[in-house]
């Protein structure tokens, strides 16, 4: 069984869920150069569409990402890593999960999550390196 690439203009969403506690943590998009990297390494590898190129999750923060599992759903067009994440967090805002922030019944978003680490300081030190 192949993942349909085709489907989605050569992307596939990727959820990104945390094999221990089974959290979503967030969703990213992979071409078939990200798929087959991600198979070869154990590392997951985005496609990233604001990038335009490849992009291993962590390789500026240090918060990689190891594929456990990958599940490919009915339609071969969506696919679900279920990965041990390596680090305090996946967001780039400091959260453990991309889904940090919970919609309410007036419209207004509230955070419902503990930020994990301070972005300022993860990402200052790759620039300073």
């Amino acid at each position: 069984m192949e993942p349909r690439f085709d489907k989605g203009g050569g992307l596939l969403p990727v959820i990104i869920q945390d094999v221990a506690t089974d959290a979503v943590l967030m969703l990213g998009f992979m071409n078939p150069e990200a798929f087959e990297e991600t198979r070869r390494t154990g590392d997951v590898v985005f496609f990233s569409r604001t990038r335009n190129r490849l992009w291993k999750k962590g390789e500026q923060s240090g918060h990689v990402l190891k594929l456990r599992e990958m599940r490919i759903d009915c339609d071969s067009d969506a696919l679900l890593l279920r990965v041990e994440p390596l680090g305090p967090g996946v967001c780039h805002e400091g959260y453990r999960s991309c889904f940090f922030r919970r919609f309410e019944a007036d419209g207004s978003a509230s955070i419902v999550e503990e930020r994990k680490f301070d972005p300022a300081r993860v990402y200052a030190q790759e620039t300073n390196q």
